[in-house]
Parts: structure tokens; C-alpha cells; sequence
């Protein structure tokens, strides 16, 4: 078995005691059924919502506690290369295997999701999530085809002040949302001086994530600092606060036609600010559902 940087992992059973170290993940072992063997996971894991009452918590993504992870005595520890630095992959490899992903785009993630199908003997269940991506991602290339594209930035920090550029998940699923990345040309997260000339008067859309930096609804006066006057009402910008890029991608699947267009194209013109936080899907649906409503 190899992980997604081509590591060889030598696995003598399937493992049974599981350490993640990235939320993402986390989530996506929950979903293949695993929870019960997750024995360790990150403060940042909050999908499912009760995971951190259940499992300890052995750090962050940045930091672990190695002497906590020693103590539970992992089979496996499933790092990712973004986000784990190979300091901490390097620690945890002197106490067990570890699988190290490596995610630019949605056939990363399903590669991935195989991956821990094979390793975890539950190839069933990730054929399962698998088809039901791949559906749903079909569906919505259909829904997007000959809706307009819409000129975006999307920032991840601020102070300094950091985009989302070309070569990242971010940028992958902008794409697929027929969102033209203004910062395409730059590369992964690039440091990027504001001033009104910063941003193209094109932009439409502007996108503030609630995570890594936390931006929060006073980031509207945001607006005025960064953007040149509008000419013309198609021009206005719209402020979103996404959690990441909801990593569960059937739920991001499922709520894009409602989330990146209903809502998006309904609201061009008033230029809200939308707020998301880290919510289960059903709260997220619901908002959507109230917002798309008022919309209308």
C-alpha cells in the first residue's frame, strides 16, 4: 500500500486504532463507518459535532502532543502533506505507520477516499460515497454548464493579508463553480498587499473564509478598504463566510446548486453578507432554505 506521496506502508492487519490529525479526514472515517476506532483526532476536528467528547484530542495541526499519541498506542496515524509539517509526520512514523494525503483537486479527494476504502477493509462503504460524489458531481456540471462565470477572490488571512492561488483545493472547486480565480497566476497562498488597486474592478465576488483566519461580519467594512468604487450594479461585490470549503464533499456537492448560484445571482445586486459557521449540514441546508426564501 502507498498514500498519496507514494510512501510505502507496510500493513500486517487492517488497522484497528486510528489517529487523525486532519478534520477533513476526520470526518471522511466517520463517514466509512469508522468512529469507533478513532482513538485520537485534532481540536479543529468538529464533524461530526460530538467527536471531541468521544475521542481524545491529541492537538493540532500544526502541534501535537507526541507523548499523548505514544500513550494510545496507534496502529495508524493519517496525516496530510498541507497540512502536518514533515517534522510532525517524521515524530509520528517513530511511533507507527503513517498515511500522508496530498489534495489539489475533487479526484484527489475520491482517490483518498479509496485509498482509506483498501486500507481500512471497507471498500463497500467508500464504493457507496464514491458513486454518490460522482453523481452528484455530474448533475451539477450539467446545472452549471451555461451559468455565467463570475470574476472572485478568495482570501484565507489576513495581517498579512493571503489568497487562495492556483494549485489548491480552494481553487479547484472555484472552477467547478465557474468562479474565475482573480489570483489564478499566483501560486498555492500567496502574501498579497492590499490596496485599491489590488483587486480588479471585475471582481464580483468576494469570498472570506471562516478558517484558517477567523474573518467574522465586521470583515463588511472590509468592502470599502479593497474595492474600487462599482460602475455599473453588475460589479457589486458580495462578501461570503464560508467554514473552509465544507470538507464533506457530498455536502458541498448537494448544496452548490443552492449555495453558489440561488443564492449567489439572487444576491449580486445588494451585495450581503452571508455568514456560515461551523454548523452540521442540516443547519446549513436550513439557512440556505431561509436565505434562498428572502431572496426570492
Amino acid at each position: 500500500m502507498r498514500d498519496q506521496l507514494n510512501r510505502a506502508i507496510h500493513l500486517k492487519e487492517t488497522p484497528k486504532r486510528i489517529i487523525s490529525l486532519v478534520p477533513s479526514q476526520t470526518e471522511i472515517l466517520c463517514d466509512l463507518g469508522l468512529e469507533a476506532y478513532l482513538i485520537g483526532v485534532t481540536k479543529f476536528c468538529v464533524h461530526p459535532h460530538h467527536i471531541k467528547t468521544n475521542v481524545s484530542v491529541v492537538g493540532g495541526t500544526k502541534q501535537i502532543h507526541l507523548d499523548k499519541i505514544k500513550v494510545l498506542q496507534p496502529d495508524i496515524i493519517l496525516c496530510n502533506k498541507e497540512e502536518n509539517s514533515k517534522d510532525i509526520v517524521d515524530a509520528c512514523e517513530s511511533i507507527c505507520n503513517v498515511h500522508v494525503s496530498d489534495i489539489y483537486n475533487i479526484n484527489d479527494s475520491l482517490e483518498l477516499i479509496e485509498q482509506y476504502g483498501c486500507i481500512f477493509n471497507r471498500k463497500k462503504e467508500a464504493s457507496a460515497i464514491l458513486d454518490i460524489i460522482k453523481n452528484e458531481l455530474s448533475s451539477f456540471e450539467v446545472f452549471i454548464k451555461n451559468k455565467p462565470t463570475l470574476k472572485s477572490v478568495y482570501f484565507i488571512w489576513k495581517n498579512p493579508w493571503m489568497i487562495a492561488g492556483n494549485n489548491t483545493f480552494i481553487n479547484d472547486l472555484l472552477k467547478i463553480n465557474k468562479f474565475e480565480n482573480s489570483f489564478s497566476n499566483e501560486e498555492r497562498y500567496p502574501e498579497i498587499k492590499i490596496s485599491k488597486s489590488t483587486v480588479n474592478k471585475s471582481v464580483e465576488v468576494v469570498l472570506l473564509s471562516s478558517e484558517p483566519f477567523p474573518f467574522n461580519n465586521t470583515s463588511l467594512s472590509f468592502q470599502a478598504a479593497i474595492l474600487p468604487k462599482q460602475e455599473s450594479c453588475r460589479n457589486l461585490s458580495l462578501f461570503f463566510l464560508v467554514f473552509g470549503f465544507i470538507p464533506n464533499l457530498r455536502i458541498n456537492l448537494s448544496i452548490s446548486k443552492s449555495l453558489w448560484y440561488t443564492v449567489f445571482t439572487s444576491a449580486i445586486e445588494n451585495a450581503p453578507l452571508f455568514s456560515l459557521g461551523p454548523q452540521t449540514q442540516c443547519d446549513i441546508l436550513a439557512k440556505l432554505t431561509v436565505v434562498s426564501e428572502a431572496l426570492k
